[in-house]
């Protein structure tokens, strides 16, 4: 383990490890020496590795169960603060602890620091009784002037007596200069490290040629990531050699900021919809009524939205929100307990790799309860109310599902179109004030083609007939086929002699359509935007062609440039009425089919309004935890893969793979919890990406922004401008990236054991055979547009295919707890180039299990961390690891929230140490 808080950067060459050279140092020397690697804040200023022999007990028959404490205090301080401690090795006088002990340079360290070993055994570790064997002291100058880097130190007692020996052995970083420097310009080595004097200009854009990025100090991950705890390992390997292993763990500001926003935009969305509901105009009582009732329940919605508003910017606490607040209704749109976990691995030839797993408590709406089941069952149970309401209404038209997404579309369409519209219609007029011939030409063609899509999106026969449905819901609907009012409101276009002409015709204004209108009525107004567009294509056809006729011979150049200043304004005084007769005509078009949009969506929702607006707003909730975790996934893999091609071409191929990994059981609350969660990450199909490049360096420019609504949300994410320059060409022009979410889940606990014998597993598999076909189809995805290159390297004997058919077999097999579908899943995620994710209910307990074996996983079969310690390295880390410190930050308990009962009920590897878990508040 390592003591040790915040970190960050990271080094331009790799690290290695090995025996400092035998020189003596001055104290100007070690001082430089503790004074850190500029390029790489994330490695240790000081590292050692602690082992003891003949440790003595006072019952000789006992072996003791030790480990060892490590104080430090620096002059003129005058007590001693505790750094860090080793994790228990049990039964044996000889113990060689795996964690080592490391001084980050925040820990201000000196030649004049003193250190004490206190050794502790261990008589009942789940009771937590112990008490101190030996201690031992050691000044920082001793280690680093021993020639070795070595101590073997006495341990005494409280009574002064011999209790064994404690070997303190300090690991040296070396920071290989770059050969092309000459040798004139390379300073002295000192303790094994080469100081570099470092241009800061260049740090950020060597940052971007590097694979790995600091948590702290990386420009972008600085910026949505903090409180980074860090702890170091000493793994040895099948070859004799050892894995020099830094874990670190990082909270998000992500957690709050994204719901900020996420919520402001639901509350404009909401809001906007009852605007149209209220432009609608006037309505028959019985629809008036409808349209009372559906305001309601969104005012009082948005009422909701504006106080979790209110309470999310007044929010002052850390930038997370622990497991006991998961019912808060404060917070109820922020994560629980959102963090990154990283694990980064060095060999001794200087090989890195680095590993992120996005831990979050379970996407769910705890607020609103469980009772009545989670987003699966209330989906349901909203379908089949609204099919009934269907079958039961007195309407004269039914709407289909297919229309209500039809129809959202079209809103959509014409909000767009319209806008697009206007704008060149604007760029058409300014062209035609400037005289540019090729500026008119290239503006009309995008002019036309927006015009005719919009045209396009209105000729269709729902909107026909939605237009009826909202002429029937007026006060003077005439059921019978009523004959064309006498003077109904049109536009008439008429060629004037050389100039064509538009005006409009009717008793009122065109904010006066409130009369009858009928299906061939409908037609006119989509048919005039067409004729009023081609009215504007023939005119400037005209005037081109007068442009490009040659000059007569007989006219001076005088003459020439008169006639040309007195037409300085024909062309813009002639397309004027016409380009306002075009943007009318959308205007009326747009304004009536959105309205028949907006009431067809009426009369769809108002029978189960209520109902409808519930099972929204707990959505609402459950997408936006998962948002925001899925966000900081991407954030960091982007910034990790910068310069991996292979990802990056795959990003913008096929997508973004992200794989959820959960742990809930399917009994009780957390089935309810399971339906809440594959809800939410199946929502995450609305999802794009976008990278900019940032505004500004200051942290907030490069925070994400979220934009769009319910309907798909795009996520802006803004890079400083190195980086930005590092991404190919597609992906810096704006291009949208998708993402395939897959979502596995096995339940390990004691409640699981319930569901398997007496309940039901049944939403467990479905969950799992659904994303074994989304992992599959991915999959043939890649291979069809993408090499095999772009994907990582493994050291796996089992090719991807192969993977693939395990999990297959493993998923459809009725096997209680298998979790061989958790650890296959995950190793397909990293094999193709993945996000992971991994939640149980508060991401605490089971979710630091499962991390903490992923971690040892991965050092066994990727980096060939020697098979025998593998029990002792996944102790270690449960032990005196960054998750221990999790659940001090969520419950302020160093304490797993398990009892014997779910330990006995759980997997094995699953199990933590002896003495790391007990009762306390989850």
């Amino acid at each position: 383990m390592a003591g040790g808080r915040e970190r960050s950067s990271r080094t331009q060459r790799p690290w290695s490890v090995y025996r400092a050279n035998t020189f003596e140092l001055s104290s100007e020397m070690i001082g430089l020496a503790l004074a850190g690697n500029s390029q790489d804040p994330d490695e240790p200023v000081l590292e050692f590795s602690i082992a003891c022999t003949e440790l003595a007990t006072p019952a000789l028959e006992r072996k003791p169960n030790s480990f060892v404490a490590v104080s430090c205090t620096t002059p003129p301080q005058a007590f001693w603060t505790k750094h860090a401690q080793t994790e228990i090795i049990e039964g044996t006088s000889n113990p060689m602890f795996l964690s080592s002990i490391a001084f980050f340079q925040d820990c201000n360290i000196n030649h004049q620091t003193q250190v004490k070993l206190a050794v502790y055994d261990v008589k009942d570790r789940s009771q937590g009784t112990m008490y101190m064997l030996g201690s031992a002291l050691f000044a920082v100058k001793e280690l680093l002037q021993e020639k070795s880097h070595r101590l073997e130190l006495e341990l005494r007692s409280a009574e002064n007596q011999r209790v064994g020996k404690v070997t303190v052995a300090a690991w040296q970083m070396e920071d290989r200069a770059d050969h092309r420097m000459s040798v004139r310009s390379l300073p002295e080595s000192i303790n094994g490290r080469t100081v570099l004097p470092v241009d800061e200009s260049l740090t950020e854009s060597m940052g971007v040629r590097i694979k790995y990025a600091s948590l702290c100090k990386d420009s972008l991950l600085r910026s949505v990531f903090g409180g980074t705890m860090s702890r170091m390992y000493r793994f040895p390997t099948t070859d004799g050699k050892h894995l020099r292993v830094l874990e670190q763990m990082a909270e998000s500001v992500l957690s709050l900021n994204i719901p900020r926003q996420f919520v402001k935009l639901l509350l404009e969305e909401d809001t906007a919809r009852v605007c149209e509901l209220e432009e609608l105009g006037e309505l028959s009582p019985c629809w008036e009524s409808l349209r009372r009732q559906i305001v309601s329940q969104y005012q009082s919605i948005i009422l909701t939205h504006q106080e979790t508003l209110s309470d999310l910017n007044s929010y002052r606490g850390p930038s997370f929100k622990a497991s006991n607040l998961k019912a808060d209704r404060k917070l109820e749109f922020m994560p629980t307990n959102l963090h990154v976990q990283r694990m980064r691995v060095q060999n001794e030839l200087g090989f890195e790799h680095t590993y992120d797993v996005v831990t979050i408590g379970a996407p769910a709406a705890h607020c609103q309860g469980f009772k009545s089941g989670g987003l699966r069952k209330l989906i349901q149970k909203f379908e089949e109310a609204k099919k009934h309401s269907a079958q039961s209404s007195s309407q004269s038209i039914v709407y289909i599902p297919q229309d209500i997404v039809r129809a959202k579309e079209i809103i959509a369409h014409i909000n767009t179109l319209k806008t697009q519209v206007n704008y060149y219609a604007e760029r058409l007029s300014r062209a035609a004030k400037d005289r540019s011939a090729s500026g008119l030409e290239r503006t009309l063609a995008i002019l036309s083609d927006k015009t005719r899509q919009l045209v396009t999106v209105c000729d269709c026969k729902l909107l026909a007939s939605a237009i009826q449905a909202l002429n029937a819901g007026r006060p003077e609907y005439i059921a019978s086929k009523a004959s064309p009012t006498t003077e109904p409101e049109q536009v008439v276009l008429r060629n004037d002699q050389d100039t064509l002409l538009a005006k409009w015709s009717g008793r009122n204004s065109r904010s006066s359509l409130h009369v009858d209108w009928q299906e061939e009525e409908w037609e006119k107004v989509w048919v005039n935007v067409d004729k009023s567009l081609e009215c504007i294509i023939q005119r400037v056809d005209k005037l081109l062609q007068k442009e490009r006729r040659p000059s007569s011979s007989s006219l001076d150049s005088s003459q020439h440039d008169l006639q040309g200043s007195s037409q300085k304004g024909e062309w813009s005084e002639v397309l004027y009425p016409l380009l306002t007769t075009l943007t009318e005509c959308v205007a009326m078009m747009s304004d009536k089919a959105k309205k028949s949009m907006v009431f067809l969506l009426m009369q769809d929702s108002a029978p189960t309004i209520a109902m409808d607006v519930s099972l929204q707003y707990r959505r609402d909730v459950v997408f936006c935890q998962t948002l925001t975790a899925l966000i900081c996934g991407f954030v960091i893999k982007l910034r990790n893969c910068l310069r991996d091609n292979g990802f990056l071409r795959q990003l913008y191929t096929i997508g973004l793979l992200a794989q959820f990994e959960s742990l809930l059981s399917t009994y009780g609350d957390e089935l309810a919890m399971l339906e809440d969660m594959s809800v939410g990450v199946m929502d995450l199909r609305n999802v794009t990406f976008k990278v900019t490049q940032a505004a500004g360096s200051s942290a907030p420019d490069m925070l994400p922004i979220i934009t769009g609504n319910r309907d798909g949300f795009n996520v802006r994410i803004p890079l400083p401008g190195s980086m930005f320059d590092a991404l190919p060409r597609e992906i810096q022009s704006g291009m949208l990236l998708r993402v395939q979410p897959v979502h596995f889940n096995v339940g390990i606990n004691e409640q699981q054991t319930l569901a398997e014998k007496f309940g039901d597993t049944s939403l467990q598999e479905i969950i799992n055979v659904e994303s074994l076909s989304r992992l599959n189809s991915y999959y043939e995805q890649f291979k069809e547009v993408l090499p095999e290159d772009c994907l990582p390297r493994s050291r796996s004997q089992t090719c991807l295919p192969e993977l693939l058919r395990f999990l297959g077999q493993n998923v459809n097999a009725r096997k209680n707890k298998n979790v061989d579908i958790l650890w296959q899943a995950a190793e397909i995620c990293r094999r193709l180039n993945g996000v992971r994710f991994t939640s149980c209910k508060s991401a605490k307990d089971r979710t630091a299990m499962s991390v903490t074996l992923e971690q040892c996983l991965i050092l066994q079969h990727e980096h060939g961390m020697a098979p025998q310690v593998f029990t002792q390295a996944l102790d270690c880390m449960r032990s005196e690891g960054c998750r221990r410190e999790n659940t001090v930050k969520n419950i302020g308990s160093r304490k797993y929230a398990f009892n014997s009962l779910q330990i006995r009920a759980f997997p094995k590897h699953y199990r933590p140490p002896d003495g790391t878990y007990g009762k306390v508040e989850t």
